[in-house]
């Protein structure tokens, strides 16, 4: 089993009851009788609120519209799974042996979802202010700067200027593959460096794609 105690002092937050973070960190192919989807979905429940009472503080002159785009860059699955690669969440998760070798701990789908699930874990045990404290820190964290402007810029752009810059290349973009009914089709696009991939993510168009897992690898390489 994981050592969780690390990812303790990186959240700044010591669990009293082990087994909420234990099933906050367990996904449904580890084959207990409990896993983290529970705790996941009231942790998105408690982002949305703590991200929008965040933005509705912070931008005090910005509409409705503006405030709803900028969370909406911010709460989703590329967004949390930049907050959950901040914190090594993949090292802790209780996987499937499968599921492991399926290279699970770099899935931006189970990254995020574990994330959720501390969140909502934190929420149950210490409160909402707890969960915020160690939401907004990570935010700004991996954020310096928050405002539409910023957060939904081409990041495909931002990552070639940077790449050349301490690569001398550009990555280049593959198509991992694609699943689901045709109107509901997702796309899969792994960025490779280096001949390594660096950064991978689905959407619901391979140009989404490209730019959510842009932004993830953005973050790996400013880390």
């Amino acid at each position: 089993m994981n050592d969780y105690s690390h990812l303790e002092k990186r959240l700044n937050y010591t669990f009293k009851d082990k087994q909420l973070i234990i099933e906050a960190l367990t996904h449904k192919s580890h084959k207990k009788p409990y896993n983290n989807e529970r705790l996941e979905f009231l942790g998105d429940a408690v982002l949305d609120l703590i991200v929008g009472e965040y933005l509705f503080s912070k931008f005090p002159k910005s509409d409705e519209g503006v405030l709803s785009k900028i969370r909406a860059s911010l709460v989703n699955e590329s967004g949390f799974t930049v907050l959950a690669r901040k914190l090594d969440l993949g090292s802790y998760i209780y996987l499937s042996l499968a599921e492991e070798n399926n290279k699970g701990r770099d899935k931006p789908s189970l990254l995020s979802n574990a994330f959720e699930a501390i969140i909502g874990a934190v929420y149950l045990e210490a409160g909402l202010q707890t969960a915020k404290e160690i939401s907004i820190q990570l935010l700004e964290e991996c954020h310096p700067k928050i405002d539409l402007q910023s957060l939904s810029k081409d990041y495909k752009t931002a990552l070639q200027e940077l790449t050349q810059a301490t690569h001398g290349v550009t990555p280049s973009y593959e198509m991992l593959g694609s699943s689901g009914p045709d109107h509901l089709k997702e796309f899969e696009i792994a960025i490779i460096l280096d001949n390594k991939t660096i950064a991978s993510a689905k959407g619901k168009s391979k140009k989404e794609a490209q730019q959510k897992a842009a932004k993830i690898a953005l973050t790996q390489l400013k880390a």
